[in-house]
Order: structure tokens, then sequence, then C-alpha cells
């Protein structure tokens, strides 16, 4: 390896838990529309993402998933509510108010579990939440009725 891609790799690591809350929220709270670009380098080439919607591997795929997600959305912001490590796993948890096309806002609570490379790049990438609840909760009527029947049949 030559010292270009020595200080590239150096360059774009993840060095603690502040500096993961700090990128996140660059990442989403720009003018309603997230951004990537400043933190894709951060990311493994062979990048592993699964939340409840879809399972990625790969930059190309993730790097598409993001695009799908930001011109989706009509407004996208995240509050980082806590982010803590431990080795070489991060966590995040966060509250994600997205904005449909003709929806109302909804808030969507959920983690992000990261696991870095010895590089300190991120090799998986796995988001916990309930989307369909915590989106469902916002339309009038059917929120308490989707909650009741949860309610009774799992709680």
């Amino acid at each position: 390896m030559n010292n270009a891609e020595e200080t590239q790799d150096t360059e774009y690591c993840i060095k603690d838990a502040e500096f993961v809350k700090e990128l996140w929220s660059k990442t989403y709270n720009t003018e309603g529309k997230p951004d990537w670009s400043h933190i894709l380098p951060y990311y493994d080439k062979d990048i592993r993402f699964r939340d409840s919607v879809q399972e990625l591997h790969g930059i190309d795929d993730f790097v598409a998933m993001t695009e799908r997600l930001t011109k989706r959305s009509k407004d996208l912001k995240m509050n980082i509510v806590n982010a803590v490590a431990q080795g070489n796993i991060y966590f995040l948890e966060w509250e994600m108010t997205i904005k449909f096309k003709k929806n109302p806002s909804s808030v969507l609570y959920g983690a992000s579990r990261l696991t870095l490379s010895e590089e300190g790049k991120i090799t998986e990438q796995r988001d916990f939440y309930d989307l369909w609840g915590d989106i469902f909760d916002n339309i009038p009527r059917f929120g308490k009725a989707y909650r009741k029947f949860m309610k009774k049949k799992f709680g």
C-alpha cells in the first residue's frame, strides 16, 4: 500500500461514539433531504446492511438505497439520542421524522448497530425499528385500531 492509499484509509475511519453521532447528525439534517456524501467513505466496499425492509450487500447497493430514500421522502430529519461503543460495535439510538409526499409526518424510533473492521470502516449495519407501528400511529382511527390488534394478538 502506498502512502496516498494509507492516508485515505486512515482519513476515513470511525474514531469514537461522539464522532459517529456527529456524522449521522450531519447526514439527516440538511434542509430536509438527507445527504450521505460525507459519510459514504466510512463504509467498507463490502458493507452488509439490513433493516425491517431490506437486506443489501456491497457499497453500490447501499448507495442506491440511500438515493431511493432521498428521492422518496419530502422531508427527513434525524435526532441522534444516544451513541455508545464497546470494542468494534457501535449503537445509535435515534428518532427519525419522515414526511412522504402525500402523508403527514411520522416519527420512527429506532436504533442502529454498526460493526467496524480493524481499519475503522463500517462492515455491517443493522437498523432496528417498528416501521408500520410508527407510521400507522399517525393515521387517524387506523393507528388506534392497529395498536389494539397488536396488543390483543401479541401483548
